[in-house]
């Protein structure tokens, strides 16, 4: 059973309808995050490449594109206060990624960069998405990456947050460990309670809003991961990021959002990625760890929307 509301066929259902999007304004206004009184923000549904995806749209359709990637094991509703704020400006589109979210998980579970990539410059294709800002988290981040690299053309600019070729391996583990030790719990408060333990930056109130998008109940009761764990023999957990060298081609304005208290990107590292890239300019956000945009919302805007505020006027002239 899923614990929260999302569209169930390929007509869009309006979420400012629905308790869900209350909870979200409480959350923006205990934040002070800003936005307009009057917002366009949908579920919606379409089939890519042989698979179902559930996505989010926020804003109009004049304002200018910008596509949001989550990280591994969230979902699109992680981008949810940071489109609640930019829907006014942009033209909003937060993906569920294959195996995540209210998207359909894949009978031979790959899980490539190269694979999300491709669904995602499908998708873009699909939705006639000209030019967008790509924003990409962690493994959105490596998505981005991937999709620049194979079509430099696509995106007008990409932010990447706490992301680069070159990851904290002890970091990394500790978010693996989290992961693969987290995946059914007996109630949602227990899950809440492993949560809450592990985001510091959050408070407990507002992490016991966002569990219904990670969750669901199955029919033994129990409370299961709606990512995909499942590995089949052969099928890589962890595919092989693009390197530093791949990026020094790369023009697309980059601008890489790393977090104070990341201990999966290191600050050396981030330079070095910023140094690589021809059109980069690194930003360190205060008070937020590894997801940067969830722990510290309104630092995360406060850097990311002179960005696309930059970009945009760049393509009205």
């Amino acid at each position: 059973m899923y614990l929260n509301t999302f569209a169930t066929s390929l007509a869009p259902l309006d979420m400012t309808t629905t308790d869900e999007f209350t909870s979200l304004l409480q959350s923006a206004d205990d934040l002070g995050i800003r936005h307009s009184p009057s917002v366009e923000y949908r579920s919606r549904q379409t089939v890519i490449r042989g698979l179902r995806f559930h996505y989010l749209e926020w804003g109009v359709s004049d304002a200018p594109p910008v596509l949001l990637l989550h990280g591994g094991n969230q979902s699109a509703h992680s981008w949810d206060l940071v489109s609640l704020h930019l829907a006014d400006r942009y033209h909003l589109f937060a993906l569920d990624q294959r195996g995540h979210g209210d998207s359909e998980w894949t009978r031979d579970q790959d899980y490539s960069f190269e694979t999300r990539a491709a669904d995602a410059l499908e998708f873009a294709s699909e939705l006639g998405l000209s030019s967008p800002v790509v924003i990409g988290h962690s493994m959105g981040g490596y998505v981005a990456m991937t999709m620049a690299l194979a079509d430099p053309r696509l995106a007008k600019g990409l932010v990447l947050v706490d992301v680069g070729p070159e990851l904290s391996q002890r970091g990394v583990e500790v978010i693996r460990d989290f992961v693969t030790h987290n995946v059914e719990f007996d109630s949602l408060e227990q899950f809440l309670d492993v949560v809450a333990r592990y985001d510091r930056f959050r408070s407990r109130e507002h992490i016991a809003r966002t569990l219904k998008y990670n969750m669901l109940c199955r029919a033994d009761g129990k409370y299961a991961s709606k990512v995909d764990h499942r590995r089949l023999p052969g099928v890589s957990a962890m595919p092989k990021p693009p390197t530093l060298e791949d990026f020094k081609v790369l023009t697309n304005p980059v601008l890489v959002v790393r977090g104070e208290a990341s201990d999966v990107f290191d600050p050396d590292a981030a330079a070095r990625f910023v140094a690589a890239l021809p059109n980069g300019r690194l930003v360190t956000v205060p008070n937020a760890g590894h997801n940067v945009h969830s722990a510290n919302t309104p630092g995360f805007l406060e850097v990311v929307g002179p960005f696309l505020a930059e970009l945009a006027q760049v393509a009205a002239t």
